[in-house]
């Protein structure tokens, strides 16, 4: 489970984004206090998430960079 949560947190952050709209949209007499308090914390995760992402791209993109300068640097 945790090796799924590590692999895909832009995939989990898009289900809570979604499910968060269709309650907040289905569910009108929820306190809007609340609504905020949730869509606050979503976007400090959404953050969490961009850098999960830049992190793994950034690691792929240096082990390329090493692969090329072994071959020469023929890319």
């Amino acid at each position: 489970m945790i090796t799924f949560i590590r692999t895909h947190p832009a995939r989990i952050y898009a289900v809570a984004v979604a499910a968060l709209a269709l309650v907040a949209h289905y569910v009108p007499e929820l306190p809007s206090a609340l609504v905020l308090g949730l869509v606050a914390a979503v976007l400090g995760t959404g953050e969490a998430v961009q850098r999960a992402e830049n992190a793994k791209t950034a690691g792929t993109t240096a082990a390329g960079e090493d692969e090329d300068q072994a071959d020469g640097g023929t890319a």
